[in-house]
């Protein structure tokens, strides 16, 4: 063979090889970054995603925007530096995303599961801000549970200790203050008569010095209404406040906004308590780049959101929907809300 040749094709050689293997071998990270957005005051094609049937819903102006962050999977080794420089994308050990004791569909599965109940405690937190009846009820009892023999499945819990309670977490924290083996007083209402039931509570079995009864509860809207979310292949719970908000906006006169483009995320439960999320940096960069000029930040995320904050857009400081509900009305009449840091 030519000499002229040999130089060059030892050069070029090891140079393919690297390409191949860089574009084909598969490497065990996801690519972390923006995902898609939703406002929960609008349409998914032509289809609202909140959707109220049974009362004229009020109109509503403005974008309450919901922010997700996006998955890139079965990467290659040249995809997964590219994302690593582009800045826009953070890598993540694809085990944290997709144990592998589960299926991807089982992770799926699960993520869509955390969604549904976000949609339940979206609502339920809605018309506990609202005042609006919800009934609370003993969902079942375990068999050897304190409670077992005492409650039953289907009794409307009223109150614990005399005060008043009308969320699961309303039940559980008080519970949990009795000290086991005390005697609590139990307001149910069974076949239509109110009832007052003394148990003597047990020891969570998580934690012996929190008391327990070992029953499971459930809230049902009691509502001459229905709520429907209709978003498609989104997982998990951290659009729980943004639905929660939507949810108060179209059932309460006025515009929780002032008709301004808010964006935000935080799981909520149905006592209106907005926790932190993942991804919150990247949700960030998603709603700015969809034009939000206000973003709520669950409490728990602020620091992370300081360190990468796009220009442009206004952190505010959530812990709670009513909290979140205030911060809206200050920056609706133009005043200061509660900003991160």
């Amino acid at each position: 063979m030519n000499r002229r040749l040999v130089m060059p094709l030892a050069v070029l050689l090891p140079v393919v090889v690297l390409a191949v293997l860089a574009f084909n071998v598969r490497v065990p990270y996801v690519a972390l970054g923006p995902g898609p957005t939703f406002d929960t005051l609008g349409d998914v094609d032509g289809t609202p995603v909140i959707e109220i049937e049974g009362v004229e819903p009020d109109p509503t102006t403005g974008e309450l925007v919901m922010t997700t962050v996006g998955v890139t999977d079965n990467l290659t080794l040249a995809q997964s530096v590219l994302a690593w420089f582009s800045g826009r994308y953070g890598l993540s050990p694809r085990e944290q995303v997709y144990p592998p004791t589960r299926s991807k569909d089982e992770v799926k599965a699960a993520d869509h599961a955390q969604f549904a109940q976000s949609e339940l405690s979206a609502e339920l937190a809605a018309l506990h801000y609202l005042d609006m009846p919800v009934t609370l009820r003993v969902a079942q009892v375990a068999d050897d549970a304190p409670a077992a023999g005492l409650l039953h499945e289907g009794d409307r819990i009223l109150a614990v200790s005399g005060e008043t309670v009308s969320t699961a977490g309303q039940v559980q924290r008080a519970v949990g203050d009795t000290a086991p083996g005390s005697d609590l007083e139990i307001t149910i209402e069974r076949d239509g008569v109110e009832e007052l039931v003394p148990v003597t509570v047990g020891e969570r079995p998580t934690d012996p010095d929190k008391g327990f009864l070992g029953i499971g509860t459930e809230e049902i809207p009691d509502v001459p209404f229905t709520v429907s979310f209709n978003l498609a292949d989104v997982g998990g719970p951290s659009a729980g406040l943004m639905f929660s908000l939507a949810v108060v906006d179209k059932l309460s006169p006025g515009e929780l906004n002032g008709g301004k483009h808010v964006a935000g995320t935080g799981t909520i439960d149905s006592d209106g308590v907005v926790g932190p999320i993942g991804g919150i940096t990247h949700k960030l960069t998603a709603a700015a780049e969809g034009g939000a000029e206000y973003f709520l930040v669950p409490a728990d995320n602020c620091a992370e959101a300081l360190t990468d904050t796009p220009d442009g857009i206004q952190l505010i400081e959530v812990e709670t929907l009513e909290d979140a509900i205030d911060a809206l009305a200050s920056v609706a009449s133009g005043g200061d809300a509660p900003t991160c840091g």
